[in-house]
């Protein structure tokens, strides 16, 4: 049932990066408990689950975390648990009474898994944001755009989902590592402007070994150079191309029909403008289709560009079965995959406060208490 099996984590229910989070380890077999707002537990119909992928994989259960009884049931279900994670901004979990301090002091074992953008401290520490923002700040996006236009937002993959959610879910990974030597929990800072600037990494490399200019649309992996890009065909749809490598290369200028043409040196940078515009014309005679019969399966670096509704049907992601039907929602399966613990996704996604009173019994509470927790608003 997957590599984190018989981990139990509570998710204090947020938006994008954490549910992500969430997500990553519920996929791998971790048993995620979602605490979702009890005045959002409106009900619904199980046989007509929420279409929300980010949800899927845990249980719900609907707390008021203003009702003290209600922190009170939190607690309780932290002194049974591996992991929490939120993703508030900084001293909201404080505010609440359910800050590092209290929930360790219950759990000295337990990991306490904290996601912001600007981080738990610093001079943004307090301000408001988004993924646009943090990957602003850490030249992410500065560098990502064509020549002389403006930075282009690379949806919010590198912030809240690349540099936030995955990173989150791998500080709890390691903290549950650690743990298994010491015995002893402690809090993770996943920071987005943090996970944002470890993914720039090799990027800031090139730029400290000259090898790349800080400005957009002048190199090789940011649509400078003519073998790096992205192409329209003959009928209004696009087809990618990555021949970094020499050989790569000469067999694209072959699949081109170019390879007898007198053309400047593949790196020659001051030739690659006026190269981009002869391999456009030549992208241009053929459909995508008739492109991808030349060169899909080939060296040369080639895919075509497929949209949301083509891509889980393409052969190849079928045979690996990469996306994956569930309620009737086509989404991408759990990944990584594993020789011997094979993750499955066992859950669709719930309504909030769908399995309360499950939970609550599986964490020990009777009948009598939680019937108690009922009357007194504290959970739904």
């Amino acid at each position: 049932m997957g590599p984190l099996e018989g981990v139990k984590i509570l998710e204090v229910a947020g938006i994008g990066p954490g549910p992500f989070a969430g997500m990553m380890l519920s996929d791998m077999g971790a048993d995620v408990v979602r605490i979702d707002r009890a005045d959002r537990a409106r009900g619904g119909d199980p046989e007509n689950p929420p279409k929300d992928i980010l949800a899927r994989g845990r249980r719900s259960v609907a707390v008021d975390l203003k009702n003290p009884e209600g922190i009170e049931t939190v607690l309780s279900m932290v002194e049974q648990a591996d992991v929490i994670i939120e993703g508030f901004r900084p001293g909201v979990m404080e505010r609440l009474g359910l800050g590092p301090d209290i929930c360790l002091a219950r759990n000295p074992a337990l990991v306490f898994g904290r996601m912001t953008g600007w981080g738990q401290e610093g001079p943004l520490a307090n301000a408001a944001g988004h993924d646009i923002n943090y990957i602003a700040l850490t030249g992410a996006l500065h560098a990502i755009g064509r020549r002389d236009q403006a930075p282009v937002p690379p949806l919010n993959l590198v912030g809240d989902f690349g540099g936030g959610g995955m990173l989150l879910a791998y500080g709890v990974v390691c903290a549950l590592l650690e743990k298994a030597r010491s015995g002893k929990g402690q809090v993770v800072d996943a920071a987005m402007v943090d996970g944002a600037s470890a993914l720039m990494g090799m990027i800031y490399a090139m730029n400290a070994m000259g090898v790349w200019k800080d400005e957009r649309g002048a190199n090789l992996l940011d649509t400078g150079s003519h073998f790096y890009d992205v192409y329209e065909t003959r009928d209004g749809k696009y087809v990618s191309i990555g021949s970094i490598e020499p050989q790569f290369y000469a067999l694209l200028l072959q699949q081109l029909g170019l390879e007898n043409e007198e053309l400047p040196s593949q790196m020659d940078r001051g030739q690659w403008a006026t190269l981009k515009v002869r391999v456009a014309e030549i992208f241009k005679t053929r459909t995508r289709d008739e492109w991808s019969e030349i060169m899909e399966g080939t060296d040369v670096c080639y895919a075509p560009v497929l949209d949301l509704e083509e891509a889980p049907k393409h052969p190849h992601l079928k045979y690996r079965e990469t996306f994956v039907e569930a309620a009737g929602v086509i989404q991408p399966a759990p990944a990584p995959r594993f020789s011997r613990t094979s993750p499955e996704l066992v859950r669709v996604p719930s309504f909030e406060g769908q399995h309360t009173d499950e939970v609550l019994a599986d964490f020990g509470f009777d009948s009598e208490r939680i019937a108690s927790l009922r009357n007194a608003k504290a959970v739904v």
